[in-house]
């Protein structure tokens, strides 16, 4: 049923119905049917043109690194016309001319259907062609199916802005897409949001002690306590999403750098290749020792050996592959050699000799024996098809690797805890001029055996030690 009605236009209202006039060739009729057609059911942007010019550019400003609302994309645009790109292109360049953003956009396709490779290119001002961008993104991830999802490849262009989309493996990938391309300040909104007057705390009292605060995960607080090395390695494990020896050094680093600067426990973080240089403003020795070794045993557990030298305000970190190749050489020796233990560590500590004047080269020891401890445990595990361990377990393994290095030791279990006892240790006795390091080594080994069994859910409490004169070795294993 079509009704007449006489409708009275003044001459704003003819401007802006021009566009639709001159599409329809003068035919008022239809010209109106399309404008119904268009905004029937979607409430679009506010026409900039009734705004401060001032007023709008800062509020596009403030979107830059946000992403739009869903909801708000889908009164702007018809999911439907994710399978008609043309008329898409052409009704969304209708729209954004009408608000007279002076802005000219293109979006290319392969033919394969679902769309497999999209291009978007805007012409125009950058702050309005960029916002267009992100919402054409959201739009054509958020409507690609389950099957043939999309992600933002590239972004490209400041005149043009040149927006391409391909394949995603998942809708996971596909929203980090778009939070790496536009919405690098999305997360950070929303957690400010979600906890502000938290955020608003933590931000006022870094302001006032002019950024002297130090903010650090619990367990790192916890292990300072209880005078463990802090190593900060979950707060790591967490920015990477990986665990900490699946990281690539050079991501490593920076994330170090990344994690001690902005929890301030470093004033300032400078990497030159491997070599790692921290400024700190310490005062107290024994505080800048367990910073040294705690960023020392963080790179061996990423599995990476380092050299420490530090002044009153400065940790300068030096990667040393050389020592961690010979690491290797003798581990791989262990599995094969006949001769025992004490004969590959005496070669390492004749290695170590010739690093006398390096300071910290004990800390190669203790990978050393962190890292025999581990393989032997592995090795140990493979031969007898273990599946879990505990206190038993763990004795009759040490019963084994204390037969191999021709220790006597004995063994006795209690509730939640195993006292073990070394009577005898002929690498100690047999080789004075190396007790302490091999010393060092031994004890690093139990350490490791235990870490990779119980998988740091343990507590050591040395007791005695054949080294420092006692008349037997003494340790007692706690279960956390």
């Amino acid at each position: 049923m079509i009704v007449t009605k006489n409708v009275s236009l003044d001459d704003n209202c003819i401007k802006k119905m021009q566009p639709y006039v001159e599409k329809h060739g003068n035919n008022f009729s239809a010209a109106i049917r399309d404008m119904i057609n268009s905004i029937e059911g979607y409430q679009f942007p506010i026409d900039s043109c009734m705004m401060d010019s001032s007023l709008f550019n800062w509020l596009l400003e403030e979107m830059n690194g946000r992403l739009i609302p869903n909801h708000v994309i889908n009164q702007i645009i018809d999911s439907r016309l994710i399978n008609n790109i043309s008329e898409l292109e052409r009704r969304i360049n209708d729209r954004f001319n009408e608000f007279k953003w002076d802005i000219k956009i293109g979006i290319e396709h392969d033919d394969i259907k679902p769309l497999s490779n999209i291009t978007i290119k805007i012409e125009g001002e950058y702050s309005k062609a960029r916002l267009v961008a992100c919402l054409l993104s959201q739009f054509f991830i958020n409507n690609s199916l389950p099957d043939a999802l999309l992600k933002v490849v590239s972004i490209t262009g400041v005149e043009c802005i040149k927006v391409e989309l391909s394949r995603s493996i998942d809708k996971k990938e596909s929203i980090e897409s778009l939070n790496i391309f536009f919405g690098e300040t999305e997360g950070i909104v929303k957690a400010i949001k979600s906890k502000s007057l938290f955020w608003k705390h933590i931000v006022d009292r870094h302001v006032s002690s002019n950024y002297n605060m130090v903010t650090i995960h619990r367990n790192y607080f916890e292990d300072m306590l209880s005078d463990e090395i802090p190593m900060g390695e979950i707060t790591i494990e967490n920015l990477a999403k990986k665990q900490i020896r699946d990281i690539p050094l050079e991501e490593m680093l920076y994330l170090i750098k990344c994690v001690y600067e902005t929890s301030r426990v470093a004033d300032s973080v400078e990497i030159d290749g491997d070599t790692i240089l921290i400024r700190h403003s310490f005062r107290n020795e024994k505080v800048i020792e367990k910073l040294k070794k705690s960023l020392i045993t963080l790179l061996e557990f990423n599995g990476h050996l380092y050299q420490a030298q530090s002044t009153a305000t400065m940790i300068v970190l030096k990667h040393r592959p050389d020592i961690g190749t010979k690491i290797d050489d003798i581990i791989n020796s262990l599995k094969t050699s006949d001769n025992g233990i004490d004969h590959e560590l005496i070669m390492f500590m004749s290695f170590l000799k010739e690093l006398k004047d390096i300071p910290d080269v004990s800390t190669s020891v203790t990978a050393l024996g962190k890292r025999i401890g581990t393989n032997l445990m592995e090795e140990y595990e493979k031969n007898n098809k273990l599946d879990t361990w505990n206190l038993e377990t763990f004795k009759k393994a040490f019963e084994f690797i204390d037969n191999k290095i021709c220790r006597d030791s004995e063994w006795v279990i209690k509730k939640n805890s195993l006292v073990y006892t070394v009577k005898k240790c002929d690498i100690v006795m047999n080789n004075d001029s190396f007790d302490n390091h091999i010393c060092d080594v031994m004890k690093n080994v139990f350490k490791g055996a235990m870490d990779y069994a119980f998988e740091g859910r343990t507590i050591l409490d040395i007791k005695k030690l054949l080294s420092h004169g006692d008349d037997v070795c003494e340790v007692v294993i706690k279960i956390k």
